[in-house]
C-alpha cells in the first residue's frame, strides 16, 4: 500500500469478522499479548527492528455491519526496545520521540473498508505521534478466534503499514559518505493484537 503518516505503534487494530458501532460488542486489547513492531533501514543496507510493548485500547465490533466497527489504541512510546539500551535512550530523547513531552502515541479509527473476505479489511484512522496527527491506513488481517481457558473469549489480528517518519516530525538524520543517510524515512509497521471479549 502507499505510505501514509508514521507509526505505530501501533498501534493498532484488528477485529474479527467485523469491527464497531454503539450496538457492537467491546473487545479490549490484551496488553500482555499485544505489541507494535517496526523496521527501519540503517546505512541503506540493513534493517533495524524494534518493538513498543505498551499497547492498550479497545475495539467495538459490529457483527451485522463490520463497516460500523471502531477501534482506539494508545502506545506508551517509552516502551520502545531495539535490544540496544544506548540506542533506545537516543530514540526516547529529543532527537526522536521526545517521550518527556510526548509520552504516548494514540490511534482513533475513522473508517473501515471491507476486503476480499471477512478476515481482511483496511482500517483508516488518525495517528497522533510526537504532537502531529496524520491519517494512516492499516492493512488488517484477522488471525483467529478461540476460547480462553484462563478468561473470556479472544480474537487475534495483525495490521501492517509503511509510513513516513518525517510526516510526524521525526526528521533526525545524518548523511553518509558516498550518498545516502543513516536512517531511512520509510518505516514498516506490524501490529500484533490479542483482544479479549468484555
Amino acid at each position: 500500500m502507499t505510505k501514509q503518516g508514521f507509526l505505530l505503534v501501533a498501534t493498532t487494530l484488528a477485529l474479527g469478522s467485523g469491527l464497531a458501532s454503539a450496538k457492537g460488542v467491546t473487545w479490549k486489547i490484551d496488553s500482555a499479548h499485544s505489541a507494535a513492531h517496526f523496521s527501519v533501514k540503517h546505512l541503506m543496507v540493513s534493517n533495524v527492528h524494534g518493538t513498543f510493548s505498551a499497547v492498550s485500547g479497545e475495539v467495538v465490533i459490529d457483527e451485522e455491519d463490520p463497516t460500523k466497527s471502531t477501534a482506539t489504541a494508545t502506545i506508551g512510546v517509552e516502551s520502545v526496545d531495539t535490544g540496544i539500551e544506548k540506542r533506545d535512550e537516543h530514540l526516547r530523547g529529543p532527537d526522536f520521540f521526545d517521550v518527556k513531552q510526548f509520552p504516548n502515541a494514540t490511534w482513533q479509527s475513522v473508517r473501515v473498508i471491507p476486503g476480499k473476505d471477512k478476515e481482511h479489511f483496511q482500517m483508516v484512522g488518525k495517528l497522533t505521534l510526537h504532537g502531529v496527527t496524520k491519517v494512516v491506513v492499516l492493512e488488517t488481517e484477522v488471525t483467529g478466534e478461540a476460547k480462553n481457558p484462563f478468561g473470556p473469549p479472544i480474537r487475534g489480528a495483525t495490521a501492517t503499514a509503511t509510513i513516513s517518519r518525517k510526516d510526524l516530525g521525526l526528521v533526525w538524520n545524518k548523511a553518509i559518505e558516498g550518498g545516502g543517510v543513516v536512517i531511512s524515512d520509510d518505516v514498516k509497521l506490524t501490529i500484533e493484537l490479542e483482544l479479549q471479549k468484555q
